[in-house]
């Protein structure tokens, strides 16, 4: 095709229902039966009517067929994430989607970007598309917004945090416990001057993580200094930012806790430019990619993505089954993977 050329137009409509019936030899009923899993057709028909369909190129109408059905399901299910980009968002998808294959449902996963209107807009489209039900990653505090669909029967898990204002089911990590495994690491180490670098604080997570922060000073008798504590936002650039600006203070921190990936990951190419790897001490959490291959690997506070991921899933496809007992929290915990940045024992780094 040339440039300014107009695409070519289909030659033809998809293939119908009718015409399997007809290459098959059998009735449009049967073509129906068959894909729509009714047992007691014969396996012979089964077979003949399944190689007019490849041979046309028929795909079943899902959703036409669930109407038919009377029961309304379409054999997807919606999954709203903070960034499918994002490795924790991700692999979160990716076990959710692997639970919903084995059941033979299709998942559509959008990005919220930490956007409580973006968050209403895809949910919102989701439930127009017919979705068996969804999963959810909250950008906002306030899900009340489906109650109403909640009411009409769509299902929904709340995954990572907990829904706002709305009874609703969830899976979350432990991460007020997690920060303060992280922050009792790094005083084991000697360190006692001790930033934060974390995401919003208007976001629960961030500031269960920094709750964590706190308490774990607190327990240690460490005077907490805000001077050192900075919520940067999930922002890469934001992060190297803040990390100059901390290493440039008269009496700059030791060691860092950052409690977001994309933070951590800023963190790390500002201490690298810095030169400042070997000597300040970094716990991160969140796993990500090649954490462990670099030189000191990263020590962080991993969560177990799989287990939320299949916990969320699972919990779903309970409700979609009919289960009515009450809503219920699971928290999942994490676990401390010490690689060596988190066992840097502290030094004066003071200027003179």
């Amino acid at each position: 095709m040339t440039q300014g050329e107009a695409p070519p137009r289909p030659t033809r409509s998809r293939p119908t229902m009718r015409e399997v019936a007809a290459l098959a030899g059998v009735a449009i009923k049967t073509v129906s039966r068959v894909f729509n899993g009714v047992p007691t057709v014969d396996p012979a028909i089964v077979t003949r009517v399944r190689e007019a369909a490849d041979q046309l190129g028929y795909r079943p109408n899902l959703t036409a067929s669930s109407l038919r059905r009377g029961d309304g399901r379409t054999a997807t299910i919606g999954m709203l994430v903070e960034d499918a980009a994002n490795p924790f968002s991700a692999a979160l998808a990716r076990t959710v989607e692997n639970v919903a294959r084995a059941r033979g449902v299709l998942v559509l996963v959008g990005s919220v970007d930490e956007n409580p209107v973006r968050e209403r807009e895809l949910a919102q489209a989701l439930i127009d598309r017919r979705v068996d039900g969804l999963v959810i990653v909250p950008a906002g505090l306030d899900q009340s917004y489906l109650i109403s669909e909640q009411r009409s029967g769509t299902r929904m898990v709340f995954v990572d945090r907990e829904a706002g204002l709305l009874d609703a089911d969830a899976v979350v990590s432990d991460n007020r416990q997690g920060a303060i495994t992280a922050v009792e690491h790094l005083l084991k180490a000697g360190h006692r001057r001790i930033a934060y670098l974390g995401d919003r604080a208007s976001i629960p997570t961030a500031a269960q993580r920094f709750d964590g922060y706190r308490h774990a000073l607190e327990v240690a008798h460490v005077a907490y200094d805000p001077e050192i504590v900075l919520h940067v936002g999930s922002s890469e650039a934001a992060a190297i930012a803040a990390t100059q600006e901390l290493l440039a203070l008269p009496n700059p921190p030791t060691a860092l806790f950052t409690s977001q990936n994309l933070v951590t990951i800023g963190v790390l190419r500002a201490l690298r430019s810095a030169g400042r790897q070997d000597t300040v001490a970094h716990v991160g959490f969140d796993d990500f990619p090649l954490a462990d291959i670099l030189n000191p690997g990263i020590s962080v506070i991993a969560q177990d993505v799989e287990q939320l991921g299949r916990a969320a899933a699972e919990a779903l496809f309970r409700r979609l089954d009919g289960d009515e007992s009450p809503t219920c929290t699971v928290t999942v915990p994490t676990r401390l993977i010490e690689r060596g940045s988190g066992e840097i024992p502290a030094q004066d780094h003071r200027r003179g």
